[in-house]
């Protein structure tokens, strides 16, 4: 196991690389609430566009993507839910929650859980 920046261990769950203990913490949990039906269609590592890739000078500025760590729907609160499982909140995720937010926050419940 290696560690990397922010004193994350890389985990392997069901032969799924995880960027933490607790990301593969909060899979293990997601999966049983899955088994039991309390949500489905669980995906993992789902990517939001924030903002398109234009053309500025000509020349091409790429597109900003949010990846969070899951999206599941939530059968007893009948929503979606967009997860991240996070110990440090940086400058950059705080500027991606707010882009998706405000692009997606009618369309999803959008939750941290803490690392």
């Amino acid at each position: 196991m290696s560690y990397r920046k922010y004193g994350n261990r890389k985990t392997v769950v069901d032969g799924i690389k995880f960027d933490s203990k607790a990301e593969a913490e909060r899979y293990k949990e997601l999966k049983l609430l899955e088994k039991a039906g309390l949500i489905k269609n669980l995906i993992l590592q789902p990517e939001f566009l924030l903002l398109d890739k234009f053309k500025y000078n000509g020349k091409t500025e790429r597109a900003i993507k949010y990846i969070a760590d899951f999206k599941y729907f939530d059968v007893a609160r009948g929503v979606y839910v967009v997860e991240d499982v996070k110990g440090v909140e940086t400058e950059v995720f705080k500027i991606k929650r707010k882009l998706f937010l405000k692009q997606y926050g009618e369309e999803y419940v959008f939750e941290i859980v803490r690392g």
